[in-house]
């Protein structure tokens, strides 16, 4: 599969997306307009090897509801990143059994080199 989750809205997806120039074969899902199912993020969490590692920290959410002062279990990384869009570490990108998940400079490195060669 060739999957790119991503916000529309976000500058840094856009520059990203635009960066690795994915081949018309990938399909893009905006995560605001079409929201994640319970299959999708456990399909990423099998790549990803845990749900803590698909949620985003830097969220305002995050911030507003003190989350980092709870002791969040994996089931509860899961059922805050299907409650709202903003908890998911963007770009998610999937590429066959690979997963590149957010926007550091080695991520998208590793992404472009794998999409690209």
């Amino acid at each position: 599969m060739k999957k790119i989750y991503h916000l529309s809205t976000c500058d840094t997806c856009r520059r990203i997306i635009s960066e690795l120039n994915p081949s018309s074969d990938f399909v893009l899902q905006d995560i605001k307009t079409e929201s994640i199912t319970t299959e999708q993020i456990e399909e990423m969490q099998k790549l990803a090897g845990s749900y803590e590692a698909l949620f985003s920290k830097r969220a305002r959410l995050y911030k507003e509801r003190d989350l980092k002062n709870q002791n969040l279990s994996e089931e509860d990384y899961k059922k805050l990143i299907l409650e709202h869009y903003t908890f998911l570490k963007r770009p998610v990108i999937l590429l066959d059994n690979q997963i590149f998940v957010g926007n550091s400079k080695k991520v998208v490195e590793a992404a472009n080199t794998a999409i690209n060669g």
